[in-house]
């Protein structure tokens, strides 16, 4: 989860439609820009109130589950420290735990101590030993951890589960999106598209019509702007998350290493998925923690993943023997 700058901005938008009125705020949240647009007709909240609760949300998300944020209650709570039994910091435990629990153990935010011996870029240029990654796996996990944090007297203490490390990266970006547009449904807005990295929309664009997202070509160097297609809204609730391997990777004598790791393992990933867009109709955290998911396992248990679940749709790029191949479940429109 990366770090928020408070910063925001305020842009009233031109709508088709008489009762349309759209209004986009934007600014720096979790190391990036962030955007949320929404249609506030109908809603008695004043735009300058949405924006302050919007900040206000992305404060306490970036104080509570921020792994870059050293005073935030993860950050010390991965420190030993007890902490106040924060409803956000439970609520992420919970939906984490029960990610790894589908998965089989291939989504695991509590393995963060494997994840950190890696590190992605390898900061220290050396790998961990086969004697570190099994004392690791043996040491971390939520394998080792209950299902629910205990708390005492309102303080959640690591000490009495193990001192485990989380790290929600996985989920959190998602989340951030359910949260905020948790809030503006709550006061009356149902066209919406809620952008903080990941993505969470519903109903119309400004334009009238179902919002669209880009999906990124997996290609080593390619630039932001460089889209696969776009992916195409039919107006519902919609999650849409895009996690790959394709720009985020180390090399060391000739062999290529992915920053995706499986914690089941202990080692990276060795197969040739690039990319996993997964559009999922509950929840934008689970489709980050479904792409993530996907990325772990690799093509044909991602598409399994997949299409054993009629909420989920996905496209998934990958490398067959140099090739770059694409694979779309029935109900994912991707315009070229």
């Amino acid at each position: 989860m990366r770090k928020f700058l408070p910063v925001l901005f305020l842009l009233f938008l031109v709508a088709c439609g008489p009762r349309a009125r759209y209004v986009q705020f934007s600014g720096y949240a979790q190391g990036g820009t962030y955007t949320v647009k929404a249609n506030l007709s109908g809603v008695s909240v004043p735009a300058d109130e949405i924006r302050d609760s919007i900040d206000a949300l992305l404060i306490r998300i970036d104080t509570t589950l921020s792994g870059y944020n050293k005073q935030s209650l993860l950050s010390r709570f991965n420190a030993g420290e007890a902490i106040p039994s924060a409803p956000m910091f439970l609520e992420m435990y919970r939906i984490a735990y029960a990610y790894w629990a589908q998965s089989g153990g291939a989504l695991d935010c509590a393995a963060g101590p494997l994840y950190d011996a890696w590190g992605f870029g390898f900061r220290n240029q050396s790998f961990p030993s086969e004697a570190d990654v099994i004392a690791l796996k043996t040491s971390c996990g939520f394998g080792r951890l209950p299902e629910e944090l205990p708390v005492a007297d309102g303080v959640i203490d690591p000490a009495a589960c193990g001192s485990p490390r989380l790290n929600f990266n996985a989920v959190a970006q998602g989340y951030s999106c359910d949260v905020i547009a948790r809030y503006l449904y709550g006061i009356g807005v149902k066209d919406m598209l809620v952008d903080i990295g990941e993505i969470w929309c519903d109903g119309l664009n400004p334009a009238g019509q179902p919002w669209s997202v880009g999906v990124h070509r997996p290609v080593e160097g390619a630039a932001d702007e460089e889209l696969e297609g776009i992916w195409l809204s039919d107006g519902k609730p919609a999650g849409v998350v895009t996690s790959g391997n394709y720009r985020k990777f180390y090399v060391k004598d000739g062999r290529k290493y992915a920053h995706t790791v499986d914690p089941r393992s202990g080692y990276p990933v060795e197969h040739g998925l690039l990319s996993a867009t997964v559009v999922s109709r509950r929840s934008a955290a689970e489709a980050d923690a479904v792409a993530t998911w996907c990325m772990v396992v690799g093509l044909e248990e991602a598409k399994d993943i997949i299409g054993r679940d009629e909420s989920l749709e996905g496209y998934l790029i990958y490398d067959e023997n140099g090739t770059m191949r694409e694979w779309a479940s029935p109900g994912f429109t991707l315009k070229q």
